[in-house]
């Protein structure tokens, strides 16, 4: 491919599941990282994306493709509308983080299920799969479910408990077609997450990199 792979995070915590991601699907895929972490933080203290909020993002993109890339991919999961904005500004293909993720999971069936551990998170990605189940026609079963007491764990360096919490919070839904674990951060917990015949456990960081190397490599 001609250029680079721009990856743009919100949080330190989405790099590695992403890097690991890439290890097991393209690890000779070109990218480069860039990372601003003060954007959750204000985030979560506007309660809301604002107008800066809107306008950081959209320099984020126009950094990152003023640094070579050809395709941008953003990883923080609470500023869709903001990503969806800066998308329509750019020249190269921007893909929004659990984009992949949404197709991945529609093509399982119409029982799904979205497992966060930041709420914001959760409005976001419910509206995106339902505006992509009624462009496919699909009589949408969705279900919910914020797990909050893991994110401090992982910020405060406790991985093992973050992810015992996520897999505790799956056990409660077994009777769905997909499920999806919403941030890139929630990825490492898919290893614990118990295997339930028919229901498929999707991960943001493997979709999106799985569908990078479908369109690029």
């Amino acid at each position: 491919m001609n250029g680079r792979i721009g990856i743009v995070h919100a949080t330190r915590l989405s790099i590695e599941p992403l890097e690991a991601a890439f290890g097991r699907h393209w690890p000779k895929a070109p990218r480069t990282h860039l990372l601003d972490d003060s954007l959750l933080q204000d985030r979560r203290a506007a309660g809301k994306l604002t107008p800066a909020l809107y306008a950081r993002i959209a320099a984020l993109a126009n950094h990152s493709y003023d640094s070579g890339a050809r395709f941008i991919l953003f990883s923080c999961s609470a500023f869709g509308p903001a990503i969806e904005a800066a998308r329509s500004q750019m020249d190269v293909p921007v893909l929004k983080p659990y984009e992949a993720m949404v197709e991945a999971a529609l093509d399982k069936g119409p029982r799904i299920v979205a497992l966060s551990t930041f709420a914001p998170t959760l409005t976001e990605l419910k509206e995106e799969v339902e505006a992509v189940a009624a462009k496919r026609g699909i009589k949408l079963q969705l279900r919910a479910h914020a797990a909050e007491a893991a994110l401090p764990a992982l910020e405060a360096g406790r991985a093992d408990e973050h992810d015992q919490i996520v897999a505790k919070a799956a056990e409660q839904f077994e009777d769905c077609d997909a499920l999806m674990l919403a941030q890139y951060s929630t990825a490492s917990a898919a290893r614990l997450i118990r295997a339930v015949p028919g229901r498929t456990v999707l991960t943001s960081p493997d979709t999106a990199v799985e569908l990078l190397k479908k369109r690029l490599g």
